[in-house]
């Protein structure tokens, strides 16, 4: 009977059959090793893009190889539902968010099924639930308890015409994303998460991860760990006292001036009502344009303002003048520095724009420095001049020194210092959870009882887009002191969406909780997750949040985790080619081209690769390429293209040659070559060989997550059966590639699998198939050699036909080298093993009977020193080589279409026999 590869019954078919029988369902099972793989919690945008289909594709493919090796496979999906986009939505469109968010869900949802993926749809969860938030809550109450969390002044972007808090990707251009007005910075009480307490912990922890290395230092950059000195600089005529970390103590009696964050809340204090009022405010203005992390790129030019102030330096009571700067943050430190112009490059470069002196206090050996005569600053190590007591220290001593002086004059002390700042968690907007505490007149801040969780998310409110649309909800903020019972009101933020995919891998674990967030015994036997899947934008704030978490939630008591992910894999971005003009150097998007031409220049545009996006318009709707060709071969192509780690480069005549191949393959599979024999001859045993052999590669590269590898091989095994089965096969071993073949795809393309084999006879799926094993008797070091011997002798004599334009070979004759060449090639490979120098081989070569042949053992050697490959790494010996090659005549004669024969070098006088070398044949084709 006749099968047709119809993904559209195919795949809905096997989709139902899965949701049926509940194949993904997952239990603890303690007598089965557990894996947890999981992608990063998603937020549910209305549809899938490529990114989408490639994280998803990986993970899925991950999950269920593990099934096939016999774990107990953990594989959930969830909603990341609250955050920003929702509420723009509802001010945009009048809409109810939460409507709007269930109702993308759905569609995402329903498209990630149509994909194939072996979620416990069981245990899905979404943090715009209550049960969810609620726990949100919980935690922030428990932290609350610990001291974890604390509520201070910090400052945010404002809105003064929207009445608005804007998170910093709403501010563009120092204006509001909304009405364009020009946006101030203001403090306002913030709610915090001690993120800080943690940091050492989080540091020296990474050392254990799986983690790539490049990840791991961004992290250990964003905590920023160093040891140094806080020195307490006063502020002249003020009572203000700045704490400055430094790490060099040593260079404090060359401060000349100090610069502070232009953001830092005191500056716009101190200039108030001061003639340095308006040129700081247009100052600020253009910083802020600014981004805020590449303005203290060391390339950046130093800007800055004197602003009327100056502070005391502790150790010698000179006043200094206190500057703003462009390459100063206020989110580091304490939003100061003291500069050592003499001492520091960055320091230099702005003294000498501004005019400022610069002091030497530490100078090479010997060697004196004038500051006059510097081009650039002094950073190396000496010995300390102009700094009083301390003259004539070494500086690495004049640290202990300086640090101890400040401690005992209590204006400073050692320190461990951290970039890292705590976690400020408040939000002033509607669509997220809100923070559970009540403010009364006469009690204060009180939390909310964890009798009275969840604190809902009220209906009545307003999206005018100005303000904090809880404030317009009356039933919401009034409320009742728990404590003296007196009229109060509501905390009005809400938390930080982070918070909602800081602790969601644990709820998986037990999504049906009631008590506690989750319970301890299945967090127990699940986490940490095995394998975590995400886009490299996350490698900071999401992971570093999420240890956090799991950390801060092991020391209140309800889980004994300590990392939340062993292993992680950032997968690269998918491209497609975009116009992009040369002379304008810069993409275009539609907009900006006519036909070939840049719309700006005139210039004719090239294509060149970039990431998908929908302002290029070179994105590739993955629900238009499951309609066209299924999901499994969308998925075959995306995991194909490219190893998970790497950039994906998208081709159009790509997916069209997988759906011809993943046709081709089907039929091949379920269909039984006419021709059947019950011998076995060489064909039969290299069809075994490579059977076992794709086994042994393609499992080590699901292992090492290298899934374009392990397509490869495995597809290699698929085109060797399709040559197979046109000759007469061996049933057994035929049977066996085909379904090996089945099950090592399944991963990859589950729905074509099953139905290979539900059509092959198996009653059950093929999910809980068994992942095959290597026959190493069958995949040996000496069966390796010589089915790479035959496929580098095909190689070569393909390579003979193609230089030599031979249309129509009528015989192809090979020769195998000479006994004593074997000889020689073992005892090189003896000699190379103890020393590389050629004229003590050659004195050993020369010491047996290979002296005879001493003009050509030398030519020999000389190839094998500058390629030592070219000494086969097992000994066949001549007689084996050639009687493998007598064996395997059949495969070749039927490759190349004509009569082969075999001969032995010492049989022949052919010159050409000569060039013979062991595992590497001669040939003479007529």
């Amino acid at each position: 009977m006749s099968h047709k590869y119809n993904p559209k019954e195919i795949e809905p078919k096997w989709q139902h059959r899965w949701e049926e029988s509940e194949c993904f369902k997952a239990t603890e099972d303690t007598t089965m090793p557990k894996y947890y793989c999981l992608e990063m919690y998603p937020y549910p945008s209305a549809s899938l893009h490529m990114g989408h289909l490639r994280n998803y594709a990986i993970g899925d493919s991950i999950a269920r190889y593990k099934r096939l090796n016999g774990f107990n496979v953990l594989y959930p999906m969830g909603y990341d539902a609250f955050g920003l986009p929702a509420e723009n939505a509802a001010i945009k469109q009048k809409i109810d968010p939460e409507g709007w968010t269930r109702s993308n869900i759905e569609a995402i949802k329903h498209q990630q099924q149509e994909m194939g993926l072996s979620y416990d749809w069981s245990r899905q969860i979404q943090s715009l639930d209550e049960n969810y938030y609620k726990w949100n809550q919980w935690i922030f109450l428990k932290f609350y308890e610990k001291g974890l969390t604390y509520r201070e002044k910090a400052v945010i972007n404002w809105c003064p015409d929207c009445n608005t808090v804007l998170a910093n990707e709403q501010v563009i251009n120092n204006r509001c994303w909304r009405c364009s007005s020009i946006v101030e910075l203001r403090e306002l009480e913030q709610w915090f998460f001690r993120i800080r307490d943690y940091a050492d912990e989080l540091l020296t922890s990474l050392d254990d991860l799986g983690w790539p290395e490049s990840v791991k230092t961004m992290q250990r950059n964003w905590i920023g760990r160093s040891e140094g000195t806080i020195i307490n600089f006063n502020i002249a005529n003020s009572g203000e006292t700045i704490p400055i970390f430094t790490t060099r103590p040593d260079t404090v009696f060359g401060v000349t001036f100090m610069v502070f964050a232009p953001e830092h809340p005191l500056i716009k204090n101190w200039v108030e009502g001061t003639k340095y009022q308006a040129p700081f405010e247009t100052f600020l203005a253009g910083v802020q344009k600014e981004d805020k992390f590449q303005r203290t790129a060391a390339d950046k030019e130093k800007k800055g303002m004197f602003i009327g102030k100056y502070a005391i330096n502790p150790l010698t009571n000179d006043e200094i003048p206190v500057y703003v700067g462009n390459f100063v943050i206020y989110e580091y430190g304490a939003g100061a520095v003291m500069a050592v112009p003499a001492h520091d490059q960055r320091d230099f470069e702005f003294a000498r724009e501004h005019d400022l002196p610069v002091k030497v206090v530490i100078r090479p050996g010997n060697t004196s420095l004038s500051p006059d005569e510097m081009t650039e600053a002094y950073i190396e190590d000496g010995i300390l001049v102009n700094s009083g007591e301390f003259d004539g220290l070494d500086n690495h001593e004049a640290i202990v020194k300086i640090s101890r002086k400040l401690e005992e004059i209590k204006l400073g002390k050692s320190t461990v210092n951290y970039k890292l700042r705590d976690w400020l968690i408040s939000r002033q907007r509607y669509w997220g959870t809100p923070i559970p505490i009540i403010h009364c007149d006469k009690c204060g801040t009180v939390p909310v009882s964890i009798e009275d969780l969840p604190v809902k998310l009220p209906g009545d409110v307003e999206f005018t887009g100005s303000g904090n649309p809880l404030a317009t909800s009356s039933s919401f903020i009034n409320t009742i002191c728990p404590e003296c019972g007196a009229p109060a009101h509501r905390e009005t933020d809400t938390m930080d969406t982070f918070v909602d995919s800081s602790w969601y891998f644990f709820k998986y674990c037990s999504p049906f909780s009631e008590q506690v967030p989750f319970d301890k015994e299945p967090v127990s036997y699940w986490m940490p997750v095995d394998q975590y899947i995400g886009g490299i934008e996350h490698a900071i704030l999401h992971l570093l949040y999420a240890r956090f978490f799991t950390k801060a939630l092991r020391d209140i008591g309800l889980s004994g985790i300590d990392e939340p992910f062993s292993r992680l894999l950032c997968q690269g971005m998918v491209n497609k080619e975009a116009p992009y003009c040369e002379l304008c150097n810069r993409f275009l998007p539609p907009e900006d081209y006519e036909g070939s031409s840049c719309s700006a220049c005139g210039n004719e545009y090239k294509l060149k690769s970039a990431k998908m996006s929908k302002s290029l318009g070179n994105v590739v709707d993955p629900r238009i390429l499951m309609d066209n060709y299924g999901a499994d071969a969308s998925r075959f192509f995306i995991l194909f293209g490219s190893n998970p780690e790497r950039e994906l480069e998208w081709s159009n005549a790509g997916i069209e040659s997988v759906y011809k191949s993943l046709e081709k393959s089907f039929h091949l599979l379920i269909e039984m070559p006419g021709s059947v024999k019950d011998t076995i001859d060489t064909r039969d045993n290299y069809i075994k060989f490579i059977t076992h052999k794709s086994i042994r590669d393609a499992t080590y590269n699901f292992e090492e997550l290298k899934l374009k590898d392990a397509i490869t091989h495995i597809m290699i095994l698929v085109d060797e059966l399709s040559t197979y089965s046109k000759m007469p096969v061996n049933k057994d071993i035929y049977n066996e590639a085909r379904m090996t073949a089945a099950v090592l795809l399944s991963p990859v393309i589950p729905h074509l699998c099953e139905e290979v084999w539900e059509l092959t006879g198996h009653d059950d799926f093929i999910i809980r198939a068994r992942w095959p094993i290597c026959d190493e008797t069958v995949v040996n070091e000496m069966n390796e050699f010589k089915w790479n011997l035959l496929s580098d002798l095909s190689d070569d004599i393909r390579e003979i036909i193609k230089v030599a334009r031979i249309t129509s070979q009528k015989r192809i004759r090979i020769y195998s080298a000479a006994g004593w060449k074997f000889r020689l090639a073992g005892l090189f490979k003896q000699e190379f093993a103890k020393t590389k120098d050629r004229g003590q081989i050659m004195k050993t070569l020369m010491s047996t009977d290979l002296k005879r042949y001493g003009k050509q053992v030398n030519q020999i050697l000389g190839k094998y020193l500058n390629d030592p490959s070219l000494a086969p790494y097992v000994d066949m010996g001549l007689d084996g080589e050639f009687s493998f090659l007598n064996e395997a005549a059949l495969i070749l004669e039927s490759g190349f279409n004509c009569t082969i024969e075999f001969y032995k070098e010492e049989d022949s006088h052919e010159k050409k026999a000569a060039g013979a070398l062991p595992g590497r044949p001669a040939i003479i084709i007529d």
